[in-house]
């Protein structure tokens, strides 16, 4: 499907006056064709050109009536590989034909002389089943890029969740194994929503996970190979707001870069609330990048919290915000729950207090020391 919501259509007919009137409908209504006179032509186009729906008939020249001649297009276009939805066509249309067509591959069936807006209508039923299928397999994608297992530490236990606003995210979170008792963890959000935010992701994990141990233990020069990946394979007005932290489980010493994103709220053991704010700029804005390293330490019963601002900005549609006041109060309240309980909790409390009603990705990591 083209930027503009057009549809490429692969036409199958062997007769010249049906091809031009399907190409003219299709074009009226901003789409664009690609005619074929035979099956052996149909076969040619859909391996050497892209579409989104073939729409062609059952029979051909080499047999007007049963419709077997498309019965076994529509085999061979499947053993070719096909995904695109494919509408088939014929005068002599019956029930039996149409469930044979059905259980060969066709998506749906109409009958010749065809209505014009049911035709119209048909084309984009399907074209839009396509759409959602492309989006539930992304979403599905994406979710196997999160964390799958986490490494077992001796002095922490940790958790993360991220729920998108949309089928996909700009949200990034990620634990990674930095080796001898060393956990990096990584919170990103990219800016923009949907699909193009999603792909801005994916590539900022990828800069991540191709990391080596030895860089890992370096956020300062980590972070600025990632900044010059990011700025490079991005458009300019796209950057992220990320927060790195490297927690070492020998030393309880945390190590971490905030990147532009909101302040972790660190909540101490004596009840007391510490914010890890910004130590330097957004990542993939500018070629050049530097940035301050910070540390401290997480005893028994602290819990540090980080956020995305979807969860904050939660309500922000009615002007009244779930706010950073709110998630502390929530946070104290339940900080009793086990780590995971906990995340789900505060995502949970979100969902309630905006009445489901979610417009951008929220995503949590809690990491508590035992």
């Amino acid at each position: 499907m083209t930027e503009t919501g057009s549809l490429r259509v692969l036409v199958g007919d062997d007769q010249m006056d049906v091809l031009e009137a399907l190409r003219l409908l299709l074009k009226g209504e901003g789409h664009q064709t690609v005619t074929v006179d035979s099956p052996t032509a149909l076969l040619r186009a859909s391996q050497a050109q892209t579409f989104d729906l073939i729409l062609m008939d059952l029979n051909y020249a080499r047999d007007t009536t049963s419709g077997q001649e498309g019965l076994d297009l529509i085999t061979r276009l499947n053993a070719q590989n096909n995904t695109v939805p494919i509408v088939v066509m014929t005068a002599w249309g019956n029930v039996e034909l149409a469930v044979e067509a059905m259980r060969r591959g066709a998506s749906d069936f109409v009958q010749k002389p065809w209505d014009n807006a049911r035709l119209l209508d048909t084309i984009q039923k399907q074209s839009k089943r396509r759409e959602q299928s492309e989006l539930e397999l992304a979403r599905h994608v994406q979710q196997k890029l999160f964390p799958q297992k986490t490494v077992a530490m001796k002095t922490i236990t940790y958790a993360g969740h991220c729920v998108p606003a949309r089928v996909v995210s700009g949200d990034y979170y990620d634990f990674l194994d930095a080796g001898s008792g060393v956990l990096a963890f990584v919170l990103a959000d990219v800016s923009g929503k949907g699909m193009a935010a999603a792909l801005l992701m994916a590539n900022l994990q990828a800069s991540f996970r191709s990391q080596s141990n030895g860089m890992l233990g370096d956020p300062g020069a980590l972070l600025k190979s990632v900044n010059r990946l990011f700025y490079d394979s991005t458009p300019v007005e796209h950057y992220a707001t990320l927060f790195f932290g490297l927690y070492d489980d020998r030393t309880r010493e945390l190590r971490y870069v905030n990147c532009g994103h909101l302040a972790p709220v660190v909540l101490r053991s004596n009840g007391t609330v510490e914010r890890l704010d910004a130590t330097a700029t957004v990542l993939g804005l500018f070629p050049e990048w530097t940035c301050e390293q910070q540390t401290t330490t997480l005893q028994t019963g602290d819990n540090l919290v980080l956020f995305s601002d979807g969860l904050t900005d939660a309500g922000i549609e009615t002007e009244q915000e779930f706010g950073e006041e709110r998630l502390i109060s929530l946070l104290q309240a339940t900080r009793k729950d086990q780590v995971e309980r906990w995340v789900d909790r505060v995502i949970e409390s979100v969902h309630n207090y905006s009445s489901g009603y979610q417009t951008d990705d929220v995503t949590v990591i809690a990491i508590r020391g035992s």
